[in-house]
């Protein structure tokens, strides 16, 4: 399923709160921003008017959203695009290593074993971005 293509975001324009269901965000006057009346948070326009970001101190890191027109999307940073990359790196990298330390040892337990932990760390990495693209 594709993801729907992201609206501007009309600042005179009332939305449902991205962070609660029940919230709605309302325009404060003389400002690109948005208050929450359920939670109480602020909210600033970002990106020429297409990005909805969180202002907040307590949040180590931004937590920014895209309109689709019916709900909001989740505008992931550009480390969270590159996590497939990464793993399939990493992935590369140790059995790289590994291959020649297996093929290189005498015994056919050594060589079993030297499989059986390649396999393991190869699967860690497709794990992780398993769970990093399900949330």
């Amino acid at each position: 399923m594709q993801p729907q293509k992201a609206q501007k975001i009309d600042l005179s324009q009332d939305y449902p709160c991205p962070c609660r269901r029940r919230g709605h965000l309302t325009p404060i006057a003389l400002t690109e921003a948005f208050g929450c009346n359920r939670c109480q948070k602020i909210f600033v326009v970002e990106e020429g008017g297409y990005v909805l970001e969180e202002l907040s101190s307590s949040y180590p890191y931004k937590r920014a959203w895209r309109w689709t027109g019916h709900q909001w999307g989740v505008a992931n940073p550009g480390l969270g695009e590159s996590y497939l990359p990464i793993a399939l790196c990493i992935t590369l990298v140790l059995l790289i290593i590994w291959l020649p330390l297996a093929l290189t040892s005498s015994p056919k337990a050594s060589v079993l074993l030297w499989a059986i932990v390649a396999l393991l760390v190869a699967v860690l990495p497709a794990l992780m971005v398993l769970l990093a693209y399900r949330r």
